[in-house]
């Protein structure tokens, strides 16, 4: 797929303008992230007990993830419909509108529809904006602008999980309350992208024909995987998401369940992003001078000492551990991708990256799964930071593996 032209922007837009939308993507999502799952938790409770609630939230995440990993493969064939340009408008539009209505939607049944229609659009999100970030790299590299969009993403992040149950708490304990509030900020984002000014020519859509688009994802997906550098770079990163979505998914549970508040849930989610902020404020000059291995190494490995210890300790200690291995996502977070950017050439990244970025669904479907049967086992929320510990392991072993 040949790189887009754009025909007229205003002056001053650079790749560091498109980092800083990871400000409003990072405070709209972190407030979803901080009381979705909760969210679910009480509409499943309406027809199942308590712990198989818990499981059931994970077996919803995982088929919600598969509907993501199909948008991912289908990225393709849309961005060769549309302008990324054009795409992100509609994208961050969707999303601004279906959680402003998921916050007031009453009905199980409508709220999950409407969040099928904004995990559409916060699919193609995640993948358009390194895209623009990549288009606008020239003469800065890929490495510090991912390190400040991460810093960006972070820094609202930090402000999104105290805000959130601040929230939750003012409208008693309605922890849908916030969607609002994300909404609202993807609706400021949309407009902060508008002000650049960015044109491209509209393509001409021709009919799909949907065996040969079938045929054409397919035979992306194989030549993707060809490359063993591919292979080993999606499943490190598969390993690095499913840790990640097993801590968004089971955080906010289990310190309900241990008797916590809302409130010190927001203080343990916010205190989190101070390790993501600090880190990634220097780690782009350090992935640069020292490569990306020794990084992920190093955050693979804490993040299973970590998960064991979880296990078996409770009250504050818990708490504590759950801030800490926040340090050991950051060294992650700001390497995955540079797996994929550093060894894919730019001409091909917009054809690939859709498949690429199936890594970040596809551990959201297995996870949840192997989560939800082991609460069922072990009649333990907490038992899915066993998963997590083998996780980091087999993650480590697959980073340094060779021909």
């Amino acid at each position: 797929m040949a790189r887009e032209k754009y025909l007229s922007m205003r002056q001053n837009v650079t790749g560091f303008s498109f980092t800083n939308l990871g400000l409003f993507t990072g405070f709209a999502s972190s407030v979803v992230s901080a009381v979705y799952s909760l969210v679910l938790f009480d509409i499943f409770k309406l027809f199942f007990a308590e712990e198989m609630a818990s499981s059931a939230v994970g077996i919803y995440a995982a088929i919600i993830a598969i509907f993501s990993m199909c948008v991912g493969l289908f990225s393709t064939q849309i961005l060769r419909w549309f302008t990324k340009t054009r795409l992100l408008g509609i994208v961050l539009s969707f999303l601004g509108a279906c959680y402003c209505m998921m916050s007031f939607s009453v009905k199980p049944g409508t709220f999950i529809t409407l969040d099928f229609m904004a995990q559409f659009a916060l699919t193609l999100l995640n993948i358009l904006l390194p895209l623009f970030i990549s288009d606008f790299s020239k003469g800065v590299g890929m490495e510090k602008l991912h390190a400040r969009y991460l810093l960006w993403v972070n820094i609202g992040a930090f402000i999104a999980p105290m805000f959130a149950m601040s929230v939750v708490s003012f409208f008693n304990n309605n922890y849908r309350m916030p969607l609002l509030a994300a909404g609202l900020v993807y609706f400021s984002g949309l407009l902060f992208f508008k002000h650049f000014g960015i044109v491209q020519e509209d393509k001409i859509i021709k009919r799909v024909n949907m065996r040969k688009t079938l045929r054409a994802l397919k035979i992306t997906a194989l030549q993707f995987f060809f490359f063993f550098c591919m292979l080993r770079a999606y499943t490190v990163i598969f390993g690095y998401y499913a840790l990640r979505a097993m801590r968004y998914l089971y955080v906010p549970i289990v310190v309900i369940e241990k008797g916590f508040t809302s409130e010190t849930l927001g203080v343990v989610l916010s205190v989190g992003i101070l390790p993501y902020i600090i880190i990634e404020s220097f780690i782009g000059k350090l992935i640069k001078k020292f490569g990306v291995k020794i990084w992920l190494t190093i955050g693979f490995v804490s993040f299973a000492i970590f998960s064991i210890f979880a296990t078996f300790v409770s009250g504050y200690a818990l708490l504590a551990i759950f801030v800490l291995w926040q340090i050991s996502g950051a060294f992650m977070e700001a390497c995955h991708d540079l797996l994929f950017f550093d060894d894919m050439p730019k001409e091909h990244q917009a054809k690939f990256y859709g498949v690429f970025r199936t890594s970040v669904n596809f551990p959201s479907v297995i996870a949840p799964i192997l989560g939800g049967i082991c609460i069922a086992v072990f009649n333990s929320t907490s038992a899915v930071w066993l998963i997590t510990a083998v996780m980091g392991i087999l993650s480590t072993i697959v980073l340094w593996s060779k021909h």
